[in-house]
């Protein structure tokens, strides 16, 4: 049996995995509310922040059938955090997780794990996930859609997957900045410092769009530059997670972004790594 005989079942079983994680984490985060002691609004806001990252698993496997090299940064970073997400979940503010729950969880952590593996070391996959967004392009015959290829093809891979973690920022930072709402009611002297945190999670989406255009057109300052907004990222939302959500939001809240912001500086290393000006591939062959 050759290659391409196997690659359409090997692709067809990882788009089924796929679709096996997604339902996996949403029945685990629906019966870990069922579980739960107190159903509050912080616990309420996180459930439905999680059933929201099932989008992007689906989101995933329309880049998998299409066999776009998008595809596995996106399988990453959707992988990480989803086991953050569910595990912040399971673990109430006293006494020890219910048995369903932890069940479910490291039903859920294999098949993240086993998606990882298949993108980023199953041959056919590799193979299968090469294709790259269509862009309008000019052409003697006037305006076609074509497959735009990066020319440095090795720094494209590693700066899309910062690219693709790094946009993971606002929106957890814009989760522990709406359970604190709920906090306004008994404190409400830190009414500013929740304005404060919308309007860093917001801008921080700007920054980074901006930050990783540049990035991913192979730019030096832009890689220093996206490890300052990671940092200022980790300095703004740890201490108000502590300061508005206690230990718990700390590690519940907390713990997910700082796995993103590894991703970024491993992904950034990585970059760093690479020749400073590598061949384009057509210009090698």
């Amino acid at each position: 049996m050759t290659v391409d005989d196997r690659k359409p079942r090997v692709v067809r079983a990882l788009t089924w995995l796929l679709v096996a994680t997604a339902a996996a984490t949403a029945g685990v985060e629906l019966l870990n509310f069922w579980y739960a002691p107190e159903h509050g609004y912080g616990l309420a806001v996180r459930t439905g922040w999680a059933l929201l990252r099932t989008l992007g698993w689906l989101i995933l496997i329309w880049h998998v059938r299409r066999g776009r090299a998008g595809a596995r940064p996106i399988g990453l970073i959707l992988a990480v955090t989803t086991i953050f997400a569910v595990g912040r979940l399971i673990v109430p503010r006293s006494g020890t997780p219910p048995l369903p729950g932890v069940l479910g969880f490291a039903a859920l952590t294999l098949l993240c794990i086993t998606v990882v593996v298949l993108l980023y070391r199953h041959p056919t996959v590799q193979d299968h996930l090469v294709r790259h967004p269509k862009k309008l392009v000019v052409t003697g015959k006037g305006l076609e859609w074509r497959e735009s290829v990066p020319k440095r093809p090795p720094l494209a891979a590693w700066a899309l997957t910062a690219r693709v973690a790094a946009f993971t920022y606002s929106p957890l930072m814009l989760v522990p900045a709406l359970i604190s709402v709920g906090e306004l009611g008994r404190r409400p002297q830190w009414l500013l410092a929740v304005g404060f945190w919308f309007v860093a999670g917001f801008a921080v989406s700007y920054a980074v769009g901006l930050t990783t255009l540049f990035l991913m057109r192979g730019k030096t300052w832009a890689r220093r530059l996206l490890l300052w907004v990671t940092l200022g990222v980790l300095v703004v939302d740890l201490p108000l997670c502590y300061l508005l959500l206690g230990t718990d939001g700390l590690v519940r809240d907390g713990a997910p972004l700082v796995a993103a912001a590894l991703l970024v500086c491993y992904s950034l290393w990585r970059v760093s790594r690479l020749p400073a000006d590598p061949v384009p591939a057509a210009a090698a062959a």
